[in-house]
C-alpha cells in the first residue's frame, strides 16, 4: 500500500492491464512529468524505464495525415493524453507551416486510437481540456459538436473519458453508457494561492469569491462552501440582437452581492480567453472598494495575448492570476509576474495510477478532507 500526499493506493489490487502513456502532439512535457510521478509511486511494485509509448502522425505534402504506434499496445491499460488547444505545434502543407487547431488535434486523436485497432484491453482519453466544450447545447440551427465528439470516442472504442472544468458537465449525458469524469482543480488552486499569497485570509471577514457570471455560479459555490466564505456575483446583459466572435456580446456587468470593501476577492471562472470581461469585472470591482484581486481559472488561454493584463497588472487591477498548466501556455506567461502557474501532473498521475488499479477515485474527485487541513495548517502558520 502506497501513500502518496494523504492518498492511499492499494498496489496489492490486480491491476487491469500493464500500464501505457500515450502523448499526443504537444503534450511531452507535461506527459513526462506524468511519467515522473506514476514510476515513484509504482516502485515498490514494479521498476520500468518508461511507461510512455512513442506515437506519432507523420504528415503527406498535401496535409493529410496518418496515426502510427511504435509498440506493441495487445493488452494494455492505455491513457492517452491530449491537449486539444495547443496552437504551438505546426506542421507542413503545399509549402506552409500550419498551427494545429484543435479540430488537427482531435482528428490526430482518433488516428492513434485507430492505430491501435482493437488490441488494447482498454483505453481512457484524458483530453485535459474538452474539445468543442463550449458548443456544448443547441440554439437553433446548430451542430452539437461536443457531443458528437464524445459519442465518436465511445463508438471507436474508448471506455473513459477524463476532463477538467468542463463547461457543462451535463454533456456527460451524451454518453450515458460509457466513462466520463469531470475533474475540477479546486484543491491545487488553493494550495497554489496559499503558497503564493502567504498573508490570504480564508475567512469571511477579509476574503470574499465572486463569480464573472450567472453560468459558473456551481463552481464558485463549491469553493465558497468548502473555504466558508460569502459569495458574489456579476450578471451579464448582452446583447442578442448580433453576434460578435461567435457570440452575443456583453452590454454590462451588473454585480450582485455583499459588500467588497476592503476584502480580498477571489474570482473564480473556467478559463480566460481575451480577458476581457474578467478585466471589466476586477475593474468594477476594484471601484467598489476591493482590497486585492486574484484570480483563478482552470484555462489560461490568452487569446489576444499578454498586454491587456500587464496593464492591468501595473494599474492594480488585478494582483495574481492562477491558471494550470493543462493546456499549451502562450511563449512569455510563466515570466509574468502577475501569473502563477498550478501544476496539475501530480494529480492525473494519481487518477491513472488509481484507474490502473480499478480502484473508486472518488476520493481524489472530492478533496474536502483535504482542503480542511491545507486550512487549518494556513490558519495556523
Amino acid at each position: 500500500m502506497t501513500n502518496v500526499n494523504n492518498d492511499v493506493i492499494t498496489d496489492a489490487a490486480p491491476i487491469v492491464g500493464k500500464l501505457t502513456v500515450i502523448s499526443m502532439k504537444g503534450c511531452e512535457k507535461f506527459t513526462e512529468r506524468i511519467d515522473m510521478y506514476l514510476r515513484s509511486m509504482r516502485s515498490d511494485i514494479e521498476d520500468v524505464d518508461t511507461y510512455i509509448t512513442h506515437v506519432s502522425c507523420p504528415r503527406f505534402g498535401t496535409g493529410e495525415a496518418k496515426g502510427v504506434i511504435d509498440e506493441t499496445i495487445r493488452g494494455h491499460d492505455v491513457y492517452i493524453i491530449c491537449d486539444c488547444f495547443n496552437y504551438g505545434v505546426t506542421y507542413n502543407m503545399y509549402g506552409y507551416e500550419n498551427r494545429m487547431s484543435p479540430d488537427d488535434h482531435y482528428q490526430d486523436l482518433k488516428r492513434i486510437i485507430a492505430a491501435m485497432g482493437g488490441k488494447a484491453r482498454r483505453i481512457t482519453v484524458v483530453m485535459t481540456m474538452l474539445y468543442e466544450g463550449r458548443q456544448h447545447k443547441r440554439n437553433g440551427r446548430e451542430s452539437l459538436d461536443a457531443a458528437i465528439m464524445l459519442q465518436e470516442l465511445a463508438q471507436m472504442g474508448v471506455k473513459n473519458v477524463l476532463t477538467f472544468d468542463a463547461h457543462d458537465p451535463r454533456i456527460s449525458n451524451s454518453i450515458p453508457l460509457s466513462g466520463f469524469d469531470d475533474i475540477q482543480p479546486t484543491y491545487q488552486m488553493i494550495k497554489a494561492m496559499s503558497r503564493a499569497v502567504s498573508d490570504i485570509k480564508f475567512n469571511k471577514f477579509d476574503t470574499i469569491v465572486i463569480s464573472p457570471d450567472e453560468g459558473g455560479m456551481g463552481r464558485c459555490m463549491y469553493y465558497s462552501s468548502v473555504l466558508q466564505l460569502d459569495l458574489g456575483m456579476f450578471y451579464k446583459r448582452r446583447d442578442y440582437s448580433r453576434i460578435e466572435n461567435g457570440k452575443n456580446p456583453i452590454v454590462a456587468h451588473e454585480y450582485l452581492g455583499r459588500n467588497v470593501e476592503g476584502k480580498d476577492v477571489i474570482i473564480v471562472d473556467d478559463m480566460i480567453a481575451s480577458g476581457e470581461s474578467m478585466i471589466d469585472v476586477a475593474t468594477k470591482l476594484k471601484n467598489r472598494g476591493a482590497k486585492r484581486i486574484f484570480v483563478f481559472a482552470s484555462f489560461g488561454l490568452f487569446v489576444n495575448g499578454l498586454e491587456v493584463f500587464d496593464k492591468a497588472y501595473s494599474d492594480g487591477i488585478i494582483d495574481k492570476i492562477f491558471t494550470t498548466n493543462l493546456v499549451y501556455r502562450r511563449p512569455g506567461l510563466l515570466e509574468r509576474e502577475w501569473y502563477y502557474e498550478v501544476d496539475m501532473s501530480k494529480y492525473v498521475s494519481l487518477l491513472i495510477n488509481t484507474l490502473n488499479h480499478d480502484e473508486t477515485i472518488s476520493h481524489l474527485l472530492d478533496p474536502v478532507a483535504k482542503i480542511q487541513n491545507l486550512i487549518e495548517r494556513v490558519g495556523n502558520k
